[in-house]
């Protein structure tokens, strides 16, 4: 992996200048791509996952509760300082009507990869020629600084269109965050079941982007460490547990509505059908966590790392008791587990959609491994992820283990219709 830029490129920089920092995205995509192209091409690639679409248009946009797939390539950028509103409305129309094509198996503009001419460049960059979609999703967010910047400038003349919850999360106990891995004026999330289709699909809109936006920061990930559908079989963390056993499921559609579709309601018309993404990377000293007991490992997350079980008794989906008591009346489950912290029953019922991904990016000048989980969740409100996220960082057994050290919120709009463009609710 080891894409993130690693640096934040300032507000005021020209045009001219973005175009020279452009080229960053598709630096350091790591040697992972073409080993596991190589194991998807010994299955025969015939399997469903790769063969997979998934429409671009609709009322919601794709990537939130579709089946999560095996990669991300999620990125990060910064508008021109010059941009004005007319700008940000042709980049979403260009960006739109790249992502439909990729999310379809096309490549994109009227020539491709191939057929253009000659004394031109391409308009697709060609290496996902030959590769099926494997369910590849394009998602879109809008962050903060999109309608105001940190100077209080509203660039756009949308700052009055603004959620009031659309501002930066809060800074939680125990947050080390870096400035180049945290924010940004827009996301992307690409997720695919082929990492090659997934980084394909970020350097082609980046590439889109020159002269208007710039990458800010970006992460690749592996494995992903929640199941959104009940098809799945549930994922294991790089610390060897089973992760989002509770998460939201998308056969679940009445709890979907409540915890992850904003409504009319909710006080922003344009986000109706849409939602709120967060995004944190957690780092995990894996060295550390290596060395510690199992039976400190499985009381620190409240379950059995073999069958992922609640330490209560039962299997996998058992729901947890957490009045049960053990030896010396303390409870089965600890009050500093994971697990319990992170319950709806005590967080007022509040729930996430999570579809994070680990990551391994190098190692640091120590020689420990760069590696850990890159978290994202969909929430209809970004109260639902503080008040859980507060719960955690202030109790929170697994603290010992893990540091934050990015942060971003973007609110997602809703789908495009065929003929518009992501955003139109907000810019028409």
């Amino acid at each position: 992996m080891g894409v993130d830029a690693g640096a934040t490129p300032s507000r005021g920089m020209s045009r001219r200048g973005l175009l020279g920092l452009a080229g960053a995205t598709a630096a350091g995509i790591g040697l992972g791509v073409a080993g596991d192209r190589a194991a998807i091409a010994a299955t025969g690639g015939t399997e469903p996952s790769v063969a997979a679409t998934y429409p671009f248009y609709g009322e919601h946009q794709a990537g939130i509760v579709t089946p999560a797939q095996d990669r991300l390539h999620f990125a990060a950028f910064d508008l021109a300082a010059d941009a004005d509103t007319a700008d940000l409305t042709a980049l979403l129309k260009d960006w739109t009507a790249a992502a439909a094509a990729m999310s379809a198996g096309k490549d994109i503009g009227d020539f491709g990869a191939v057929s253009g001419p000659y004394d031109a460049p391409p308009e697709d960059t060609g290496e996902a020629l030959g590769l099926a979609p494997a369910g590849l999703t394009i998602t879109f967010g809008f962050g903060p600084t999109l309608f105001e910047t940190t100077d209080g400038v509203d660039r756009f003349g949308i700052a009055d269109r603004r959620p009031a919850e659309l501002v930066d999360l809060p800074h939680f106990p125990g947050d080390l965050l870096e400035d180049g891995r945290s924010g940004g004026d827009l996301c992307i999330q690409a997720c695919s079941n082929d990492p090659q289709v997934a980084v394909h699909a970020i350097r082609n809109l980046s590439r889109i982007a020159f002269g208007r936006a710039v990458l800010r920061w970006s992460q690749l990930g592996f494995g992903r460490t929640s199941s959104t559908s009940t098809s799945q079989a549930t994922p294991r963390n790089l610390f060897g547990f089973k992760d989002g056993t509770a998460n939201i499921k998308a056969e679940q559609p009445s709890t979907v509505d409540e915890q992850v579709w904003v409504s009319k309601e909710d006080g922003a018309a344009w986000l109706a059908g849409g939602s709120y993404l967060v995004a944190r990377r957690i780092r995990m000293t894996i060295e550390t966590w290596d060395r510690t007991i199992l039976s400190e490992q499985e009381s620190i997350f409240g379950r059995n790392k073999g069958e992922g079980a609640p330490l209560s008794g039962g299997t996998e989906f058992t729901e947890p008791d957490f009045h049960l008591a053990g030896r010396g009346d303390a409870p089965l489950i600890a009050d500093t587990a994971h697990m319990r912290l992170a319950h709806p029953s005590h967080n007022d019922g509040r729930m996430l959609l999570r579809r994070g991904y680990n990551f391994v990016d190098g190692n640091d000048a120590l020689g420990r491994l760069d590696a850990g989980l890159f978290f994202i969740s969909f929430q209809r409100s970004p109260e639902q992820f503080t008040r859980i996220q507060l719960n955690l960082a202030r109790h929170d057994a697994l603290n010992e283990y893990i540091r934050h050290v990015g942060s971003a919120l973007f609110a997602v709009p809703p789908g495009a219709s065929a003929g518009g463009f992501v955003g139109e609710t907000l810019l028409d």
